[in-house]
C-alpha cells in the first residue's frame, strides 16, 4: 500500500511540474535577445540562465485542417507531393525521380524515460506528436506524369528498426537504422525490395539510445559512408561511459564495414550533405538545452577530419558549460567553433544544398534547412523551413523564410518540418512528421 501511495504521489508531483512548467512558459513572451543575434557566422552568445524549472513550451500537435498547408515565401508556391503518411521524417530522391520517405519514430528504449524527469519528457514528446509507434518502413512515392504530385504510394522496404538515413551507391541501397547500417540490392525502377538486408556495420544504439536518429550520406567516390550519431543525453547526464562513439560523425568503409570516428563533440548531428562548391561535408547540429531562451544556438558546420566541436564540455567553441563535471580542459582547448548559427532551440534537422537551377540564381549552392521547432524556448523558435545563401562554399548572409505557417494562431502545430531534399526537377521536398505529408516547393510561375 505504501509503495502504491508513493507511486501515486510521484506521478501527481510530476503532473504538477508539467502543468507548472507549461503555465510559466506562457507567462513571459518577451525575447531576451534579438532573433537575428542567434543566427549567422558570428552569433551573440548571452550569459547562461539558471532556473529551477526548465522552460517547457512545446506546440501541441494537431495536424492540418482539410485543405491546409504551409505558407510559401513570396515568389514561391507549395503543394502536397504526398499525404496520408505515417510520421515521415526523411526524404531521399533516387536517380530516376522516385522519392523515398522514411515513416519512422523512436525505437523501444526501456532505459530512456525512467524517473519523474523521464516521465515528464515522455508527456512533452507526446504533446509534440512524437509519441506514436514507429511504422518502421520506407515508402516509395512516384510522380509519373511530372505534375509535382505523387500518383502512387507503395511500400518500398518494411520490417526496419527506426530507419532514418538512406543512401544509394550503384546497385547497393543503404539504410541507417537506429542501431546499424543495412545494405539491400536495388535496380533502377524497383518499387519494392523483398530481399533480406545484409548488415554492413553496427552503430551505437542500446536500451537508452536517447538521440536515436542515424543519418547517412555516401562519399563522392562511393567508397565511404558517413553516419551521424547523436548523444545519449543533454550534457552527459547519464555518465560519459554511455557516450562512447556518440555525438559523432562516423566514417564507414563500404567494402569492410569498419568505421572510425571522423569528427566528435557534435551533440546531435543530422542532415549530412556535400557542399557543392567546396566539396566539404556539412551537418546540422542540435545543441544543448536548459541554459535559457537564447543558448545554445543550433548550427550547421563543415566537418573537419579529426575535429572536436565541444560537446558536452563546451559550446560554440570554447565556452565552458559549467554544469558538466568533471571538466576536460584538454578537450575544450581543442574545441572548434561551428560555421553558422541557426537560432537557439530551433531543432534544425534537415539540410539540403540547392544544386539545381530551378530557383533564382542568387539561391544557387545555398542551404535549405528544416527546423522542427523548439520545446525549451519562450517564445517558440523554428517550426519552419529556411534558406541560407552561400558564396564560395561558405554562408554569406542572413537566412530567409521559405515555408512558415506550421503553427496556427492558437499556438498549435499543424505540421513540423524535418528532412529536406532537392528532387530531379530542382524543387524542394519537405517531410512533415505532424502533418503526415511531403510538401513540394517551387518558384511561382510568372
Amino acid at each position: 500500500m505504501r509503495n502504491a501511495l508513493s507511486h501515486f504521489r510521484n506521478r501527481l508531483l510530476a503532473a504538477f511540474a508539467v502543468s507548472l512548467a507549461l503555465t510559466l512558459a506562457g507567462c513571459n513572451d518577451q525575447e531576451t535577445a534579438a532573433v537575428g543575434q542567434t543566427f549567422g557566422s558570428k552569433p551573440t552568445l548571452v550569459e547562461p540562465e539558471k532556473s529551477l524549472i526548465p522552460t517547457v513550451n512545446v506546440a501541441k500537435a494537431i495536424g492540418w485542417p482539410a485543405g491546409g498547408k504551409p505558407v510559401a515565401a513570396d515568389g514561391m508556391v507549395v503543394n502536397a507531393f504526398a499525404n496520408g503518411l505515417d510520421h515521415p521524417r526523411t526524404v531521399y530522391v533516387l536517380p530516376n525521380g522516385d522519392v523515398l520517405v522514411t515513416e519512422t519514430n523512436a525505437p523501444e528504449r526501456p532505459d530512456e524515460n525512467r524517473g519523474i524527469k523521464g516521465w515528464i519528457t515522455k508527456l512533452v514528446m507526446g504533446r509534440a506528436g512524437a509519441g506514436t509507434t514507429s511504422a518502421n518502413r520506407i515508402t516509395l512515392l512516384r510522380d509519373a506524369d511530372g505534375d509535382g504530385i505523387a500518383e502512387t504510394k507503395s511500400t518500398f522496404l518494411e520490417g526496419l528498426n527506426s530507419p532514418f538515413g538512406m543512401a544509394l551507391v550503384g546497385n547497393d541501397f543503404y539504410v541507417a537504422n537506429s542501431d546499424a547500417i543495412v545494405k539491400f540490392p536495388y535496380r533502377t525502377g524497383d518499387t519494392k525490395i523483398t530481399a533480406a538486408g545484409t548488415k554492413l556495420a553496427d552503430l551505437p544504439g542500446g536500451t537508452l539510445n536517447h538521440h536515436w536518429t542515424k543519418d547517412l550520406v555516401a562519399s563522392r567516390d562511393g567508397t565511404k559512408l558517413y553516419a551521424t550519431v547523436g548523444s545519449n543525453s543533454n550534457i552527459g547526464d547519464n555518465g560519459m561511459e554511455v557516450e562512447t562513439n556518440r555525438a559523432t560523425v562516423l566514417e564507414v568503409d563500404r567494402a569492410s564495414g569498419k568505421w572510425r570516428v571522423f569528427a566528435s563533440g557534435l551533440r546531435n548531428p543530422n542532415g549530412p550533405a556535400w557542399q557543392p562548391q567546396s566539396g566539404a561535408l556539412w551537418v546540422i547540429v542540435n545543441e544543448r538545452d536548459e541554459l535559457g531562451n537564447d543558448l545554445v544556438p543550433d548550427y550547421m558546420t563543415s566537418v573537419k577530419d579529426g575535429a572536436f566541436y565541444g560537446w558536452p564540455y563546451s559550446y560554440y567553441g570554447q565556452h565552458v558549460d559549467a554544469r558538466v563535471q568533471p571538466q576536460r580542459a584538454d578537450l575544450v582547448a581543442k574545441a572548434i567553433a561551428p560555421d553558422y548559427a541557426l537560432g537557439a532551440h530551433t531543432a534544425s534537422l534537415g539540410l539540403a544544398f540547392n544544386t539545381a537551377k530551378l530557383f533564382p540564381p542568387d539561391m544557387a549552392n545555398g542551404a535549405f534547412v528544416g527546423q522542427h521547432g523548439s520545446w525549451n524556448r519562450n517564445p517558440r523558435a523554428g517550426y519552419k523551413v529556411i534558406f541560407v545563401p552561400f558564396t564560395n562554399g561558405m554562408p554569406s548572409g542572413q537566412p530567409r523564410d521559405i515555408l512558415t505557417g506550421f503553427v496556427n494562431g492558437d499556438g498549435e502545430a499543424q505540421g513540423r518540418p524535418v528532412g529536406v531534399a532537392i528532387d530531379t526537377h530542382g524543387a524542394l521536398l519537405v517531410a512533415d512528421d505532424v502533418g503526415n505529408a511531403v510538401w513540394r516547393v517551387t518558384p511561382a510561375k510568372r
